[in-house]
């Protein structure tokens, strides 16, 4: 799938490169020397080779594990069919498989065409659509974006490290992506169809990251409508990026379109058996991951949902557990509420739950309360730099109702992509802000900001947990066989 192949796992190996690279420039600051000599090098083959050799090595695990667990494996592209109601077939849906394949002649080709023109035909009981979602390429006022750009996906294909690249887009995937190449050593800039990139963010996140982006040298472009069109110097080789409010950018090596995804749905034949889709053509499934029609499921990417490789795991796991487990869990269901979600950018971003103002619009601005701290790691403390230049971590607890349940929790900076874990566990259990007061903080870290935050003890004494910790109670004891 994406994560492994060309999103999260390999998109992480970059992030750490581009992580060490900052740590090189900044390591003078701890009374390191060597970085201005040049004896630095980095060697973007080196970690391609790398990167590219462990996700094969990945997949050799994964293949294995399918073996070993006994799975038949059919390789080809699948679509759907009405079944025939004959008396043989007891009509429904059937599963059509034709293989797929590359030869390079001879005997063994001519067998792989006779085997391509035929396919296997699949009957199951239970039949699971997890096909996942690609990038969306747009076209341009003259269709002359496909040619000259790439996708996400293409990144991951670059031999070399580009000398200026254009990112256009405000997700996470472009600002990730964006703040790789930069800390890398390729001049970067960064299109926006409005004023900043993570606009359904919190505030605070999309903010920071802003200030943050240019500081570390990115130029943003704003308010653009997206890219118009791309020309080539045939030349040169370079490219020139016309935006829609017509804004140029010249002499660009790599443009990389990250301004959106779809549902990998084309081949699958739904509507000719009425699987129902919403907008974006995303799969409609129920709480259980139900289609419209018996016995066809669909989880991840292909739902458009909440579209993170962790969350499809959780809603296979749970329809596993529903269809073939332990009576006790005929109802399993997954959550998308609560989900925690970290953006591996400059610096990296963690979000769980509801923004100030999504909080604001579901309980009323009256049952609010927002705590917020912002502050410079510990990291940057020995900088002799003027502290408004050390780099911010902001965070940010959204509280609701009179038990200051905490409904929101976002944070900024260095360490939040290691730190929200366990508050995501804290808040699906309807922790309050109490509950983070009677927490002891880990000093000296981020994180014990959270469990500090200013003022303390003065909300509402509720705890959100089945045994309060609050007022030193003791912690609460396992429930032991008899």
């Amino acid at each position: 799938g994406t994560c492994v192949n060309v999103g999260c796992v390999p998109k992480k190996v970059m992030w750490n490169a581009a992580s060490i690279s900052e740590t090189l420039h900044d390591m003078h600051h701890y009374g390191f020397s060597g970085y201005e000599s040049g004896a630095v090098r980095f060697d973007w083959g080196f970690i391609q080779r790398s990167r590219d050799a462990y996700i094969e090595r990945l997949n050799d695990i994964y293949d294995r594990n399918m073996i070993n667990s006994g799975v038949t494996r059919l390789t080809g592209k699948a679509s759907l069919a009405q079944s025939d109601n004959d008396g043989v077939d007891d009509g429904g849906v059937k599963v059509i498989v034709t293989p797929i394949g590359n030869s390079g002649g001879g005997q063994q080709s001519d067998q792989l065409m006779q085997q391509q023109q035929q396919h296997q035909t699949i009957k199951a009981k239970h039949i699971l659509l997890a096909t996942g979602g690609y990038p969306e390429m747009p076209q341009g006022t003259d269709g002359s974006i496909p040619r000259h750009a790439i996708s996400s996906d293409g990144f991951f294909e670059l031999e070399t490290l580009p000398r200026r690249a254009v990112v256009v887009g405000a997700g996470y995937i472009a600002v990730e992506l964006a703040g790789v190449l930069q800390a890398l050593g390729t001049e970067t800039s960064l299109v926006v169809r409005k004023e900043r990139a993570l606009r359904n963010f919190d505030d605070m996140i999309s903010e920071t990251l802003d200030t943050e982006m240019e500081r570390h040298g990115i130029t943003i472009f704003r308010n653009t409508n997206g890219v118009s069109k791309i020309s080539l110097d045939d030349q040169t080789a370079l490219k020139t990026v016309v935006l829609n409010n017509g804004e140029v950018i010249k002499d660009v090596d790599v443009v990389i379109m990250a301004a959106g995804r779809r549902p990998a749905v084309e081949s699958l034949n739904l509507k000719n058996v009425g699987v129902k889709q919403k907008d974006g053509e995303y799969i409609s499934v129920n709480e259980y991951s139900e289609t419209n029609i018996d016995g066809v499921y669909a989880v991840g990417d292909v739902c458009g949902n909440v579209e993170l490789t962790p969350m499809a795991i959780a809603a296979g796991r749970r329809l596993a557990d529903r269809l073939f487990g332990h009576p006790s869990l005929q109802n399993a269901k997954v959550s998308y509420q609560n989900v925690p979600t970290v953006v591996f950018s400059h610096p990296p971003i963690g979000t769980i739950g509801l923004t100030e103002k999504e909080a604001i619009k579901k309980y009323g601005e009256e049952n609010i309360k927002v705590y917020k701290s912002k502050f410079s790691n510990l990291y940057y403390g020995p900088w002799k730099v003027d502290p408004s230049e050390k780099p911010k971590t902001a965070m940010k607890l959204v509280c609701a109702g009179t038990n200051e349940q905490v409904v929101g929790l976002h944070v900024i900076g260095m360490g939040a992509d290691e730190m929200l874990q366990g508050f995501g566990i804290a808040m699906k259990m309807g922790a309050t802000k109490a509950d983070f007061d009677s927490c002891v903080a880990i000093h000296p870290t981020a994180a014990e900001e959270f469990v500090t935050m200013f003022p303390w003890g003065l909300g509402s004494q509720e705890s959100g947990a089945k045994v309060s910790p609050l007022n030193g109670a003791a912690s609460p004891e396992p429930e032991l066989k008899k």
